[in-house]
C-alpha cells in the first residue's frame, strides 16, 4: 500500500525517535506491515509512475486508431487527426460507445511512443544578413477608407530587427515591390531570404520544388539574392518572420495606422519600426534590437545601382467599351481601341495598368 509522503516521513521520524512500531501502528491509515516497510527502507529515491491504466473501451479500436495516426506521418500537421477527430470518428464509423475523455490520453500515448528523432526542437543558427519574409493583414485607413492592408513583412532573426511594407495585395508585384523599399531604408540587401510559396512568389510542383514567377525571379537575379523556400506546413522554418507578423500587427497597427496612399503609410511603418526596435530590447541579449541589428547590416550586400521596378507584361484584347481585364480588374484604354490587342504593363499598385502598346 502506497502512503503520501508526508506519513512515510512521520513513519521514518517516530521509529527514529524512538517511538515503537506498535505504537505508530495505531495512527489511522497505518498497519505494521506498513510501518515496517518505510521504517526499514534504505533507498527513498523517488521512482518513475507506474502505468496504471486498466483496459478501456477503446481497446479494441486501438489497431485502427493507430492506423489513421500513422497515415498522418504523410500529410501536413494542420491536416492531421485531433484527438476529437478520432473520437468523431470512432463513433461514427464504429461501434464505439466510450467517451470522449478517454481519447487524448490513448492518441497522446501514441504520439509519445512513436515520436520520430526528427520531431524534437533544437536553436536555429541565425547568419547574420538573413533575412525571413512573409505577408499579414491588418485594417488601415487608406485615404479615409478602412481597408486590408497587406503587410509585407521582413525580419532579421539574428538580431530580432523586424520591418513592413505597406501594400494593397500579395501578387507576385507587391511581394518584389515591398522588400524593395525596406532594402533602400535600410541601406542593403540580404544575401539570403527565407519564405514559403506566398501568393505570387512561384508554384510548388508535388515533388516540393518551386518554380518562381517571372517578376519574382528577376527580382531575385537583379539583386543577387538566394532564395530559401521552406515548407508551407512547418512553421520553425520561418517562424522569427511569423513571430514578427503578430508582434508588428499588435504593437504597430493598433489603432489602425492612416495614409492617403500604400506609399505613404509603408514610409510611416518603416520610422515606426525603427523606433520600436530602439525601445525594445533583445529577447537574449538584453540590448537595444536596433544595436544588434548592426550585425545584420554589416552582412548586407550593397544596394543595385538602379532601383528595381517589379513590372508584368500582360497581352489583353480590348472588349467592344475599349475595356480588358487583368486578375479581376477592369481598366480602360479607351473605346477607340475596342477589339485591338494590348499591352500592358502591371505594377503593384494596382492602379498602375499602363498600354504601351497597340497591336492590330
Amino acid at each position: 500500500m502506497a502512503i503520501p509522503m508526508p506519513k512515510q516521513q512521520d513513519i521514518r521520524r517516530l521509529d527514529r525517535q524512538g517511538v515503537s512500531r506498535s505504537e505508530i501502528a495505531r495512527r489511522p491509515d497505518v498497519d505494521r506491515a506498513t510501518v515496517a516497510r518505510y521504517a526499514d527502507m534504505d533507498d527513498m529515491t523517488p521512482k518513475p509512475p507506474m502505468d496504471r491504466r486498466r483496459g478501456s473501451k477503446i481497446d479494441p479500436y486501438a489497431a485502427l486508431v493507430d492506423e489513421w495516426l500513422e497515415a498522418d506521418r504523410m500529410l501536413p500537421r494542420r491536416q492531421r487527426h485531433t484527438a476529437r477527430r478520432v473520437h468523431d470518428r470512432l463513433r461514427a464509423e464504429t461501434g464505439y460507445d466510450g467517451e470522449y475523455t478517454t481519447t487524448p490520453g490513448y492518441v497522446r500515448r501514441w504520439r509519445e511512443a512513436n515520436r520520430s528523432g526528427s520531431d524534437g526542437y533544437g536553436e536555429l543558427v541565425r547568419a547574420p544578413g538573413v533575412a525571413q519574409i512573409d505577408f499579414g493583414v491588418a485594417k488601415a485607413r487608406i485615404a479615409g477608407g478602412l481597408v486590408d492592408d497587406h503587410c509585407l513583412v521582413v525580419t532579421f532573426p539574428r538580431s530580432n530587427m523586424r520591418y513592413a511594407a505597406s501594400l494593397p495585395g500579395e501578387n507576385a508585384e507587391c511581394l518584389c515591390h515591398g522588400p524593395v523599399e525596406v532594402f533602400g531604408h535600410i541601406g542593403g540587401v540580404p544575401p539570403v531570404i527565407v519564405m514559403d510559396n506566398a501568393t505570387g512568389a512561384g508554384r510548388r510542383n508535388a515533388r516540393g520544388e518551386v518554380t518562381p514567377a517571372a517578376v519574382f525571379d528577376a527580382f531575385l537575379a537583379r539583386h543577387r539574392i538566394d532564395a530559401r523556400f521552406c515548407n508551407p506546413y512547418s512553421g520553425w522554418g520561418k517562424g522569427a518572420v511569423e513571430n514578427a507578423v503578430g508582434f508588428l500587427r499588435r504593437n504597430l497597427m493598433v489603432p489602425p495606422l492612416e495614409a492617403e496612399t500604400h506609399a505613404q503609410l509603408g514610409r510611416i511603418m518603416l520610422d515606426r519600426c525603427d523606433a520600436l526596435a530602439a525601445s525594445s530590447r533583445h529577447y537574449r541579449r538584453g540590448t537595444a534590437i536596433g544595436d544588434v541589428f548592426g550585425e545584420d547590416r554589416a552582412a548586407l550586400m550593397p544596394l543595385p545601382s538602379t532601383t528595381f521596378d517589379p513590372i508584368r507584361w500582360e497581352s489583353r484584347r480590348a472588349d467592344q467599351y475599349g475595356q480588358i481585364d487583368i486578375d479581376s480588374n477592369r481598366y480602360l484604354a479607351g473605346a477607340a481601341l475596342h477589339g485591338r490587342t494590348l499591352l500592358a504593363a502591371i505594377r503593384w499598385d494596382g492602379g498602375g495598368c499602363l498600354i504601351v502598346c497597340v497591336w492590330d
